[in-house]
């Protein structure tokens, strides 16, 4: 399948659309196992700041090239080359200062899936450890510690005595305890058929009011983050919005009408 031509200038993000309003995103750098250099993380963020405002996406998949990892998580042999914790000069004061720097650039870079206005489903396959656990906490679904898991896994799972037991440990686990603990959502076979199986979600998810879904997405990030009462009150003053719209006209005619509603691009 082709690369959508105005995503063609991506060297390690690779971007098709296998069914209409979806973007297949794939981590392209399978000979470092997906591993993420600042080169990648880059593109990576850049790249769902452009899916975000794509009028010819609503939802994304997101997955890594080849059968080998989803992700090794970051590049350590990369790090260490190119890291201020190695080439910057001056005191421990003006270290810290490019370090810092360089960690919130990373951290704003993978945290662009999360403002992603259009929802992502992450298909974690194969080898997937360390950043990977960052992405599927910020993805809207997840099948299958770096800067980051610490502050958002307790808030995606429901057992606080198992994400202490896998951060301080640094142990392995599978897909079958992700599911019991509730990190992922589904678990299945293969890649292929986690895929095909996140394609056919992505494709139904397209095919609903792109208006009601993004608007989904935003008020459930912000009721993770306030309380009911400032979620409730968020809620009021986005569908006073949303309300108005075209698509929420169309369902209801759809629905009286008994046939599938069109929605226009958002």
């Amino acid at each position: 399948m082709s690369v959508v031509p105005a995503y063609e200038s991506y060297q390690y993000m690779r971007v098709t659309s296998p069914a209409e309003y979806v973007a297949h995103v794939e981590i392209n750098n399978p000979k470092r196992l997906n591993a993420f250099s600042q080169a990648v993380w880059l593109e990576y963020g850049r790249v769902f700041e452009q899916i975000s405002v794509d009028a010819q996406f609503r939802v994304a998949v997101l997955s890594g090239v080849g059968d080998r990892a989803f992700t090794s998580g970051l590049d350590v042999k990369a790090a260490a080359g190119d890291s201020p914790l190695t080439t910057a000069e001056g005191d421990e004061v003006r270290r810290a200062k490019l370090l810092r720097n360089h960690i919130e650039e990373f951290q704003t870079s993978i945290s662009a899936m999360e403002k992603c206005e259009k929802p992502v489903i992450a298909v974690l396959h194969d080898v997937a450890i360390g950043l990977a656990i960052d992405i599927a906490t910020k993805s809207t679904l997840a099948w299958q510690p770096t800067f980051g898991t610490l502050a958002r896994l307790p808030k995606v799972v429901g057992s606080l005595s198992w994400v202490k037991d896998v951060c301080m440990t640094a142990r392995d686990f599978d897909a079958a305890e992700a599911l019991a603990q509730g990190f992922v959502s589904q678990v299945h076979a293969d890649k292929a058929k986690a895929v095909e199986a996140g394609l056919g979600l992505a494709a139904l998810l397209a095919s609903k009011s792109p208006v009601a879904v993004q608007g989904t997405k935003e008020l459930l990030n912000y009721g993770k983050e306030h309380s009911v009462a400032d979620s409730l009150r968020y809620t009021q003053v986005w569908n006073s919005v949303a309300l108005q719209g075209e698509d929420f006209v169309t369902a209801m005619m759809s629905s009286m009408q008994k046939k599938k509603p069109t929605f226009s691009k958002l």
